[in-house]
């Protein structure tokens, strides 16, 4: 650009300049930004440039429909210029620019960027917060942690001259707007340094952070050197080459972690990643990589920012390709390079054209073959990925049927078996070590991981040394009501419908075992049928329990009921939940189903049969319909 091009404009004649506020939560984000990321400045250039790459993406696309909107210019290129003497370094590109609606929106209140939510999300961690600002879009405002004021020159390309914009903010809480002549299109981000940020002008210092973070970036970032005989000139200071099309022997573990930080934000490297190029009668390449540590939103996220890039004749498309990721996989993150597809595919063509649909289950393929080889080299490793995502892994049993055989093996658990360190354990284990006579897999799921453990249904299967599957996560319940089986056999609820002890019995006597689970004869179905009575509608029968050998009772649901403590979560969301009446069993050998069965009083019988149906539901980790009531009850016993 010429020296002219590089300076402020003036002000369109006439036209005055106009202050506004920022909201609220903008002035949150920029307070957290000029006061509590002192440790992390250098990620504001990195910011910057991410931004300056995604304008010319974005110029790029819109000039497949229409060449006019380069406007002559087809160089594109990011320059980054220091002025010693002034203080201020100036990032700039000639991509798609803004127009004043889209500084208002983009800038003047970030509502769009995810502020609450990355608000929501902040710890008090300085390393922690500083890797949410490019994930939540907040990464402009990163600006003031070394700038005392920021000035923004932008014209959207194809508008008017006379349609350029100046922002400019000092970051206490207002911004002003003024239209002004701009010759180029593009975005001019003035940085007005703050004295303890003056050593970002040097050049050295500036060529190690482009080296660092934008290395791959798919544009040339350009810095001016001097040269003997021309003076000052402009040189290209990154490889301006799109990482996934080089050939594997040529980059580095280190350079496919700089594009994935690049790519994603993360301050932290990713766990693994899977490079491939695909020739014949479609031509693609796929990088995908596999984070080390899960979003704070994982489980929740369904924004526009998760997804793969997709990119077509390295042309760039869109920034998060959903319809090339199942939903159990939004964790994955890198790359499609196309040479096949329109380049001016929409998200309804991507999602209707065939070619997407194999590219769809390649990257699936390798995503889960890529996670596989994790788990089968490096176990430790595995196991500190599946307590990042596998609650959202365990959501494809149900989403992916063709790929369930690829799913099931990498599922984990915890078990009684690893009771204490809650060690997790994978199904074709849990079947090897499944003692004759035992044809079912058993499992318990609970509200987490000390309710499932200290379940009362458990009791007798630790007395008989039988595993059981302890599943905490809010999507276990979900699952296993789509997932039957496992290498023929069943898998079966500790906590559901009849249990076949006859089966276990053999077990029983593996381990040295005779005794029954109650050491006292069923309960006499009269005392059955007057608890029943006194409990009237709130359980649909009452029997002797063959699963408890401690605890005085539990509750017995239908195979095909919902898990009381589902229960309860749908009807904190508002959700309609069916109605459901569980089986009581009560424990022929505890002290307490001894006193019921010797009541002679009525009411006592009654308030005596209502807590030990209390007693179970919180068990269970289901809400009581009258705590206070529940309370009174044993006081009431107490005394």
């Amino acid at each position: 650009m010429s020296e002219a091009q590089t300076k402020e404009s003036p002000t369109t004649e006439g036209a005055a300049a106009e202050t506004f506020k920022f909201q609220a939560e903008t002035r949150q984000v920029l307070h957290l930004m000029i006061h509590s990321l002192y440790s992390n400045r250098e990620i504001f250039l990195r910011e910057l440039v991410s931004n300056a790459s995604d304008a010319l993406d974005r110029l790029r696309f819109a000039a497949v429909k229409d060449d006019s909107v380069y406007e002559g210019d087809h160089d594109l290129r990011i320059e980054i210029e220091a002025d010693e003497e002034a203080g201020t370094l100036t990032v700039r590109d000639n991509g798609i620019g803004m127009a004043r609606d889209d500084v208002k929106e983009n800038i003047g209140t970030i509502a769009r960027s995810g502020t609450r939510a990355f608000l929501d999300r902040l710890s008090g961690d300085e390393k922690v917060d500083a890797h949410l600002i490019g994930q939540f879009g907040v990464g402009f405002y990163s600006s003031f942690i070394v700038a005392d004021r920021v000035t923004v020159l932008t014209r959207r390309a194809g508008d008017p001259v006379s349609s350029g914009v100046r922002w400019e903010s000092d970051g206490a809480g207002e911004y002003s707007l003024e239209p002004v002549e701009r010759e180029t299109h593009g975005t001019e981000v003035i940085l007005h340094l703050k004295e303890d940020a003056r050593d970002f002008l040097s050049a050295w210092t500036l060529r190690s952070l482009v080296s660092r973070y934008s290395d791959h970036i798919g544009f040339p970032i350009r810095m001016q050197e001097e040269d003997e005989d021309k003076g000052s000139v402009w040189q290209d200071v990154n490889k301006a080459s799109a990482l996934w099309t080089l050939p594997k022997s040529d980059i580095s573990d280190e350079e496919y972690q700089s594009f994935y930080k690049y790519l994603t934000h993360d301050l932290d490297d990713a766990m693994c990643w899977a490079h491939n190029k695909v020739e014949g009668s479609q031509s693609y390449t796929t990088l995908l990589y596999i984070p080390g540590t899960a979003p704070m939103d994982l489980m929740l996220q369904r924004d526009e920012r998760s997804g793969l890039r997709l990119y077509v004749k390295r042309v760039f498309i869109m920034d998060a390709a959903q319809q090339l990721l199942p939903h159990y996989l939004r964790f994955v993150r890198g790359v499609v390079d196309s040479d096949d597809l329109p380049l001016n595919v929409s998200r309804e063509l991507l999602q209707e054209n065939e070619l997407s649909t194999k590219i769809r289950s390649a990257v699936i393929r390798r995503s889960l073959d890529l996670i596989a080889r994790v788990a089968k080299d490096d176990p430790e490793k595995y196991q500190s990925f599946w307590g990042e995502f596998g609650a959202v892994i365990k959501e494809g049993i149900v989403e992916d049927f063709a790929n369930r055989d690829r799913i099931t093996p990498l599922l984990r658990f915890a078990s009684t078996r690893g009771e204490g360190d809650q060690q997790i354990v994978d199904l074709a284990g849990y079947v090897e070590r499944m003692p004759e006579g035992q044809e079912a897999i058993y499992y318990i799921t609970a509200e987490n991981y000390r309710a499932a453990a200290h379940s009362p249904h458990l009791e007798v299967f630790r007395k008989k040394g039988i595993e059981v599957l302890l599943m905490s996560d809010r999507v276990d319940e979900w699952m296993m009501a789509y997932f039957h089986e496992f290498e023929g056999k069943p898998f079966k609820s500790v906590a559901k419908g009849d249990i076949d002890l006859a089966a276990l019995g053999k077990a029983e006597e593996q381990s040295g075992e005779s005794e029954e689970a109650g050491s006292e004869a069923a309960l006499d179905a009269a005392l059955l049928e007057r608890a029943k009575q006194a409990l009237g509608e709130r359980v649909s029968e009452v029997r002797s329990s063959q699963r408890l050998t401690d605890s005085a009772s539990c509750v017995v649901l239908g195979d095909q009921e919902m898990a009381l403590h589902l229960q309860r979560l749908l009807e904190q969301a508002g959700q309609e939940v069916p109605d459901s009446r569980p089986v009581l069993e009560l424990n022929p050998s505890h002290a307490l189903v001894h006193r019921l069965r010797d009541e002679g009083d009525e009411a006592r019988f009654t308030d005596l049969a209502l807590i030990l149906f209390d007693q179970a539901l919180l068990s269970e980790g289901a809400s009581l319909e009258d705590p206070a009531e529940f309370v009174r009850r044993v006081n009431t016993l107490l005394t």
